[in-house]
């Protein structure tokens, strides 16, 4: 690893904390200010039940060479959505669309985690030219990446016996943690703030039904998966794929699925749970700098 490469991971950066008003719904966002006004951008899709928060540390240290953006979508983190806000995937798709055209971002790569795989797909089909390359941590996108419990909860709906308390359930500090420390090979390192910050947010007024509704929408992503895999095949968009091996919700081999339709993939199994940066950081910020600096040359 050349030494002009490792010089690029860094920190801490200079981060900004904002807002921006995209039809109605006041998005909250964290910007770092790079030392150079050219710098690559960055868009990181945060995953669930997380937010922006998911990546202060990765902007820290990657954020004084790279123009590194994350918003929270509504629902989640900072972000403050007006009543009657229709929770669905398509709807975040839109608001984070919106807060692209704001921000007067033309040409990004996107940072895929979790529930941002379902938004950054949706918004690259929508602006395939804006794609400069695509940072996938277990963010899933083939049926074979499910697991069975993952299989059992898309498959929820209101009517189904018990569907409630399923998803519930999921909304607990208990299963919050979990969600963090399981899969990670040395659970030490996972800071506890991660969590009890994301507890802090599931627990304001709103978010129940707010995490209820995207629940039940959930399978519309996994329809749209075809559909995503041709955009993958038709655009062959630059990819570092880094996939934390001990996800209990997203297989490995749905990390080993995207080499089907992007063959020149860089792909990078990672000994973690699902929040992979909670305990690689080091490791993946590496990853991800060294693709950066390939994009941009």
């Amino acid at each position: 690893m050349g030494s002009s490469t490792t010089a690029r991971v860094t920190g801490p950066a200079r981060t900004a904390h904002r807002s921006v008003d995209v039809d109605g719904v006041q998005v909250f966002y964290r910007e770092s200010l790079p030392e150079r006004a050219d710098a690559p951008v960055v868009l990181l899709l945060h995953g669930f039940p997380s937010a922006s928060h998911q990546f202060r540390r990765l902007i820290d240290v990657l954020g004084a060479h790279y123009r590194l953006i994350a918003p929270d979508y509504p629902g989640f983190g900072h972000t403050r959505a007006p009543e009657g806000f229709t929770y669905s995937f398509e709807r975040l798709a839109d608001i984070v669309e919106g807060f692209v055209e704001r921000l007067g971002l033309n040409r990004f790569a996107m940072y895929l985690f979790d529930f941002g795989a379902p938004v950054g797909f949706r918004l690259a089909l929508r602006r395939p030219d804006s794609v400069t390359g695509l940072i996938v941590q277990n963010g899933n996108a083939y049926e074979e990446g499910l697991s069975d419990a993952a299989r059992d909860f898309i498959a929820l709906r209101p009517d189904t016996p018990g569907s409630v308390e399923t998803i519930s359930g999921l909304l607990t500090l208990e299963s919050t943690r979990a969600q963090y420390e399981g899969g990670s090979t040395d659970p030490e390192l996972v800071a506890p703030e991660g969590w009890l910050l994301d507890q802090h947010f599931l627990e304001q007024p709103g978010r129940k039904q707010a995490q209820l509704a995207l629940a039940y929408d959930y399978h519309s992503n996994v329809e749209a998966y075809p559909t995503w895999q041709g955009w993958l095949r038709e655009h062959q968009p630059p990819t570092l794929i880094t996939w934390g091996t001990g996800d209990p919700f997203f297989l490995v081999s749905g990390a080993h699925a995207y080499l089907r339709d992007l063959p020149d993939a860089e792909l990078h199994l990672i000994e973690a749970g699902h929040f992979a940066l909670e305990d690689r950081l080091p490791q993946i910020a590496q990853l991800i700098a060294d693709f950066l600096d390939r994009l941009r040359s």
